[in-house]
């Protein structure tokens, strides 16, 4: 239950225990570092001073060579798996799976694998960059980034010396040679699937919804990655999310506490008369007011509740509380108001990479026109349309899994305008506004245009035909971008672009 404790031995690993899971990084020690990129740079950093035998390992010969370059040591997969057994450790790169080639043989061969988190941490608990950093974890299938950011700057408004990083910035090795007493760290279930040794001062769970399930094997997997968070000295989770919520009794944590929307319980954070309340770590203690919070809806109030309860377990005062969260500003690409246009709002939340993000977007306005569609990596939108259909005045489909979005539109929102973006080698035909119902495909052109830009000008003009005064048009995709774009970013960006074209 919130606030309940076990009475267990939930500490901070002990630096003798520390010190002696390091011997794996003796002078000469042989280390494959899987992933030449910006983590893979992080890790070979942090291992240089160990005087540790690292080779980087990665798929692109291009990126071994600038590294070779360098004076690094490098091998190609095919190499690396067949001296796979001289190996001490293997330090993987977080999007690496279990069933990369090199990570599975590796785990055959009894060689241990670490991520770069587990690396941070283990090096940061062992004294080897001055005293050890409290950790506080974020993570959750959305509202990561927005959390951390939230927390990170309430312990700047209380005068703590903090570093953001992790999924966020920079990777916990390169910040680690930073003075600082606390790390704001936002981990993905990647990190956490390599790194098992972690034990945060306090860490929460957001929420857990379908998501990377490609890359966890299960729903069940994936959450129980997420669950490391929890194994601290606090552990956090979101009660108003039935995954999350019930992975509480069972975390290792001699501290639980709960977050929720309404009136909270004792044990608990919540919401009451427009104020954030404290009850977990206070008897009953006003922290701000919900109206100072800077996103937008439901999402916002659960977001600041995450971090307050964070703050709270490092001992910030309601005060500093209240000042972070009154200076908290929303990052790029998360339900960011890019532009109006004839009363129409355009809103950029091109992070919302997931069915469950995307319903959250979405519920914090009354009247949407819905811009969906790209990688749905496996996920369902079913329940999604279905509980946001009664605010949706239209919707415009773009992306390779657009279809399973308007299979899920015409069984839960059939009367719902819905318009199709495709590009003239995926549709197969050359006709424009081809309308079959409330549906309509507009097939584009792209010869002279990068794919990007041609599609959002497009979805922007389709938008604008769906809108009224007072609607908003939003970017919440509920899929991954990279059929299309180079990123969630490149997404957001073109979409900006497209609107501040149409204002002219």
């Amino acid at each position: 239950m919130a606030g309940s404790s076990d009475g267990g031995d939930q500490g901070l690993p002990a630096r003798e225990e520390d010190q002696k899971l390091l011997s794996l990084l003796t002078p000469g020690a042989a280390v494959l570092v899987t992933g030449a990129g910006v983590t893979g740079r992080a890790v070979l950093a942090a291992l240089a001073p160990l005087g540790v035998a690292a080779t980087l390992c990665d798929d692109s010969a291009e990126a071994l060579q600038a590294f070779a370059e360098q004076g690094v040591a490098v091998t190609d997969p095919a190499t690396a798996i067949a001296n796979i057994a001289g190996y001490a450790l293997v330090v993987t790169s977080p999007g690496f799976p279990p069933t990369a080639p090199v990570l599975a043989a590796a785990a055959a061969a009894g060689v241990p694998i670490w991520g770069d988190v587990e690396l941070a941490w283990r090096l940061d608990a062992a004294g080897r960059y001055g005293p050890p950093r409290r950790w506080l974890v974020v993570t959750g299938t959305n509202g990561k980034t927005t959390t951390t950011s939230m927390l990170h700057g309430i312990l700047l408004a209380d005068g703590r010396r903090s570093l953001l990083c992790g999924n966020i910035g920079d990777p916990v090795l390169a910040v680690l040679d930073q003075p600082a007493e606390l790390l704001a760290v936002e981990l993905s279930s990647f990190q956490l699937h390599w790194a098992p040794s972690l034990r945060p001062e306090a860490g929460v769970v957001l929420n857990v919804a379908e998501d990377h399930l490609d890359w966890h094997g299960s729903m069940a997997a994936y959450a129980a990655d997420k669950a490391r968070a929890l194994s601290g000295r606090v552990a956090v989770v979101g009660l108003d999310d039935p995954v999350a919520a019930g992975l509480l009794p069972a975390a290792g944590a001699a501290v639980r506490v709960g977050f929720r929307l309404g009136e909270p319980a004792a044990g608990e954070l919540g919401v009451r008369a427009g104020k954030l309340v404290d009850r977990a770590f206070g008897v009953d203690v006003e922290l701000a007011d919900t109206a100072s919070i800077g996103v937008a809806g439901p999402v916002g109030v659960l977001d600041a509740l995450a971090a307050a309860a964070l703050a709270r377990a490092a001992g910030v005062p309601p005060e500093s509380i209240a000042a972070g969260l009154a200076s908290f500003q929303v990052g790029r690409h998360r339900a960011e108001l890019v532009g109006v246009i004839d009363g129409v709002r355009y809103v950029d939340d091109s992070k919302a990479t997931n069915p469950h993000a995307a319903q959250a977007s979405i519920t914090a306005f009354d009247r949407v026109v819905w811009i969906a569609g790209g990688l749905l990596k496996g996920a369902s939108v079913d329940e999604l349309v279905r509980e946001v259909a009664g605010r949706l005045v239209g919707v415009v489909l773009i992306g390779r899994d657009r279809q399973l979005v308007a299979d899920a539109l015409s069984r839960h929102a059939p009367d719902v305008p819905v318009v199709e973006v495709v590009t003239g080698e995926d549709s197969g035909v050359l006709e424009t506004n081809e309308s079959i119902g409330v549906h309509v495909t507009r097939v584009i052109e792209v010869a002279d245009r990068a794919v990007s830009d041609a599609v959002m000008a497009e979805v922007v003009d389709a938008a604008r035909g769906l809108a009224a005064s007072g609607d908003t048009v939003l970017l919440a995709p509920a899929g991954a971008s990279f059929d299309q774009f180079s990123g969630y970013g490149q997404r957001g960006d073109a979409f900006a672009g497209a609107v501040r074209a149409a204002i002219g």
